[in-house]
């Protein structure tokens, strides 16, 4: 860990200049208590570095928390070895049993609302009544959308630990309508901010002492909460793939769940603060994360250390090294099948820019966050299904 000044205290040993720039201006805002804390994996965001935990008292900044609400990961431990899979048919067959069962890529949805939702659905929609808000007021369909992937770096994956036992793996958020949340408020943020200096725009905040404060909380929540659900809706369709690709059904060991997109009220340094985990999760003492690498690279089941001078956190990713047109104008299709070689996966250049050579080296952020977390199991992918 390394001390940047009182406010800021930083973890990654893969740092840009830009990157440093923008978390020393969240650390000076005012209302910070006690520090920012720079995860490994850190690197350029909206307003707010992705890769910071930033603590607030009696006040929030919507684009520090993030666009896509609740963003986080889930993953099922089975009880089938690898070679029990494969001899059941080939890996392009599950990732194409996958792709059918789950709608892929921006914009795509489910044209019915399945059984498996229907409870889901009705629980957000009577939270949702509770907030005192329709989300179809920024998402119609938003219920269709229940259960779909989504594009970008989110993905599914089936994995295998090292003793060979096969782990299900995913990455969603809280999809369209947990965006449209998120712009909508960060923009009553900006106008309740006019006139204040402020060093970027993106850091406009929201005092508790204003209803529009209040609104955004649980309007986060119930997002956060949709994300969440996303998954499990998910998860439980692939689990019902793997068991008919199977054969037999699948018994889960484990199933876990983390945000690393979100807000939620903690207290650190003698102070009940809002912290704001954007692209971090909570590493509390036992509690199980999930740190996904990029889609050609390995990711980790860890145990938290409960490291105080990180706030409980620790990366929530590889971060990345270059920008989505970045990637696109250094990388060929070559390299990405070559990053590939092994893998199951839908061989376009359409996702170039998740190229793994676009990301940070995940050895180096996992070293890095040796003093944050235990590695409880090194997954390896062996069929990646992704978005456009």
């Amino acid at each position: 860990m390394e001390k940047i000044n009182e406010r800021l205290l930083n973890w990654a040993s893969i740092l840009d200049d830009g990157t440093l720039a923008q978390a020393e201006r969240t650390a000076a805002m005012p209302f910070i208590h006690p520090h920012v804390a720079l995860m490994p994996d850190a690197h350029l965001g909206r307003g707010a570095t992705v890769g910071s935990v930033i603590p607030t008292l009696r006040a929030i900044m919507p684009a520090a928390v993030g666009v896509d609400i609740g963003c986080g990961m889930a993953a099922v431990r089975t009880r089938f070895d690898v070679s029990e899979l494969r001899a059941q048919g080939s890996l392009a067959q599950r990732r194409e049993a996958i792709e059918r069962a789950i709608p892929l890529s921006a914009g795509h949805h489910n044209r019915k609302v399945v059984a498996t939702a229907e409870p889901r659905i009705e629980e957000l929609t009577k939270l949702a009544e509770e907030a005192g808000f329709d989300p179809a007021g920024d998402k119609k369909g938003w219920e269709l959308q229940l259960g779909t992937l989504g594009s970008g770096n989110h993905f599914i994956e089936v994995t295998v630990d090292e003793a060979d036992r096969v782990w299900l793996f995913l990455h969603s958020g809280s999809r369209g309508v947990g965006n449209k949340i998120a712009q909508r408020h960060t923009a009553v943020a900006r106008a309740a901010c006019a006139g204040v200096d402020l060093p970027d725009q993106d850091l406009a905040y929201l005092t508790e002492d204003t209803d529009e404060f209040w609104t955004y909380i649980r309007e986060l929540r119930w997002a956060q909460h949709y994300a969440l659900l996303n998954r499990e809706e998910m998860m439980d369709r692939v689990v019902r793939q793997t068991a008919e690709f199977v054969g037999t059904e699948v018994v889960e060991e484990e199933r876990i769940s983390c945000h690393h997109n979100y807000t939620v009220q903690e207290t650190h340094a003698g102070e009940e603060v809002w912290v704001s985990r954007k692209g971090a999760i909570d590493a509390a003492a036992g509690r199980a994360g999930l740190i996904p690498g990029s889609m050609g690279t390995a990711s980790y089941v860890v145990t938290g250390k409960g490291e105080p001078q990180s706030l409980h956190s620790s990366p929530h990713g590889a971060g990345r090294a270059y920008s989505r047109t970045k990637a696109r104008k250094t990388f060929t299709h070559e390299q990405l099948r070559a990053a590939m070689a092994g893998i199951e996966f839908r061989d376009t250049e359409a996702f170039l820019d998740e190229i793994p050579a676009a990301y940070k080296d995940v050895d180096v952020v996992m070293a890095d966050a040796a003093d944050l977390v235990e590695v409880r199991h090194t997954l390896r992918q062996i069929v990646n299904v992704k978005g456009t």
